[in-house]
Order: C-alpha cells, then sequence, then structure tokens
C-alpha cells in the first residue's frame, strides 16, 4: 500500500479496476511510438459497430512538465499541461479543448501523509468548481467530493466515502448522487504470487430501491497473461485474457453473454496496444 490516504478518486479503485478495467465491446487498436527527442505519439483507433473513431495524441515531457496534446475525429484539440511536484506533494494540471472555449480548467493536487486534496476550477464567467478531500491514512481514510455550479447556485454533485484497508483487502462504501445511491466494494489478494484475486460490488438505489451485484476475479495464468471473469445480477457474464506479448505491449480479447436472454446474445471485444 502506497503511503498516505490517496485522492477520493482512489476508494473503490481496486474493486472497480478489478470488475470494469479493460472489458470491451468493441474492436480497439493502440500504437504508441517514441522519438530519440522523448516525444511520444500514441495512435488509437475503436470500432463500434458501424462507426469507427480515432485520434491521436502527442506527449512531451520536460523535467517535472508534460504536455499532451490530442486530435481526434471530431475535430476536437485537447491539450493538458500538468507541472508535477512544483513544490513537495503538489500537482497542477491545465488543461482545454478546441473548439470549446469554454472547457478551460486548472486543477491543483496536493498530496500529505494524512490527507490528499484535489480541486477544480473552470476558467469561464461562471465557473464549475469541484472540490474532493480526503483525511486518514493508508489504513483508513474519509473524504468527500463536491461540485458547486456558481450559474445556477447549486451542488451538481455530493459524495462521501470511507475506506478500509489492510495488506491484502481493501473495503469501501461510498454515498454518491446526493444520498440517492450507496455503494459497497470489497477486493482480496488470494494469492500474490499468480495475482489472484477476487472483488465485489453493491449499488443500491433509494429512489427506484433497485440492487446492483457485481462480483469478479482475476488470475495469471503466467507472468504475462491474465485472465479475468465476472458477472451481476442482471445475468451479463464477461470473461476477459490479456497478454502482454512484448513490454508494455498489450493484447485483449474480452466476451460478454446475457444469461438471461431468450436469444442469449454475445459481445466480443478485441484490444490491441503496441508500444516499442
Amino acid at each position: 500500500m502506497g503511503k498516505g490516504p490517496g485522492l477520493y478518486t482512489d476508494i473503490g479503485k481496486k474493486a472497480r479496476d478489478l470488475l470494469y478495467k479493460d472489458y470491451q465491446s468493441d474492436q480497439k487498436f493502440t500504437i504508441t511510438t517514441y522519438s530519440p527527442t522523448g516525444v511520444a505519439i500514441t495512435s488509437s483507433g475503436t470500432k463500434k459497430g458501424q462507426l469507427f473513431l480515432a485520434d491521436v495524441n502527442t506527449q512531451l515531457k520536460n523535467r517535472n512538465i508534460t504536455t499532451d496534446v490530442k486530435v481526434d475525429t471530431n475535430s476536437n484539440l485537447s491539450t493538458t499541461i500538468t507541472l508535477d511536484e512544483p513544490a513537495p506533494g503538489l500537482k497542477t494540471i491545465f488543461s482545454f479543448r478546441l473548439p470549446d472555449q469554454r472547457s478551460g480548467k486548472v486543477e491543483v493536487q496536493y498530496l500529505h501523509e494524512y490527507a490528499g486534496i484535489s480541486s477544480s476550477i473552470g476558467l469561464t464567467a461562471n465557473p464549475v468548481v469541484n472540490f474532493s478531500g480526503v483525511i486518514g491514512s493508508n489504513a483508513l481514510a474519509l473524504g468527500t467530493d463536491v461540485c458547486f455550479d456558481t450559474k445556477t447556485g447549486n451542488f451538481t454533485k455530493c459524495n462521501a466515502g470511507l475506506s478500509f484497508s489492510n495488506a491484502d483487502l481493501i473495503a469501501s462504501l461510498t454515498l454518491n448522487d446526493k444520498g440517492d445511491s450507496l455503494n459497497a466494494s470489497y477486493y482480496h489478494i488470494v494469492n500474490a504470487v499468480t495475482n489472484t484475486a477476487v472483488g465485489a460490488e453493491v449499488t443500491h438505489s433509494f429512489s427506484t430501491n433497485e440492487n446492483t451485484i457485481t462480483v469478479g476475479t482475476q488470475h495469471a495464468l503466467d507472468p504475462l497473461t491474465t485472465l479475468k471473469g465476472r458477472v451481476n445480477n442482471s445475468g451479463k457474464a464477461s470473461v476477459l485474457i490479456q497478454h502482454e506479448w512484448r513490454p508494455k505491449s498489450f493484447f485483449t480479447i474480452s466476451g460478454e453473454v446475457d444469461t438471461k436472454s431468450i436469444e442469449k446474445t454475445a459481445k466480443v471485444g478485441l484490444a490491441l496496444a503496441l508500444k516499442p
């Protein structure tokens, strides 16, 4: 475990990654190349049915400043500039997207041994202000995540979370959607050598009185190949296999079956990430 409670987004992250990360229902291809000067260029394409989406991202690192520029098929130009540790534990992120002139945003993150804070503000006349904070340690953390729209004078987001961690277990409880949704998650390392882990997530909606339950597991077949599986109470079962065929280059194939559907519909996704 890392030192300190981390940021609010870290609450329940291990369970979310186990249950949802890398699962694909589309065909996706990503390739990254590096120039002698250290510039990284990442090209990616995703096929969603008959629709094809693509983007090119260029990343330049100069000391503690990282600049990312991305262009997509919708002619959007996104730029993110990250200043890492101008002071101990501090990170500043400036981002904007063209042609949307109201997309500019500044974010500041601060990590301390007993606290983690992230705050952002939109660069407009009536900005949206986000704030999240966590206090505690790497074993027990309590945090909140709020968003305030200065134009309407309303809180658009108000969440709270609690996380407990030890060497092989992480449990979290979050209250989301302004108190309408309660989420509990669990992540347990069964065998660190084979990267075997199990996880579960339960979400209850107070307004609809509905529950969503998802359980999953992962296991390393060998040091380069990982197998994952999950199932939810709606009857949708998914399986994924990912192979690192060269350093930082992954081939991933996943599938999903609706076991409660009369036609037993199935989806298959494919992802390829290449880094020389």
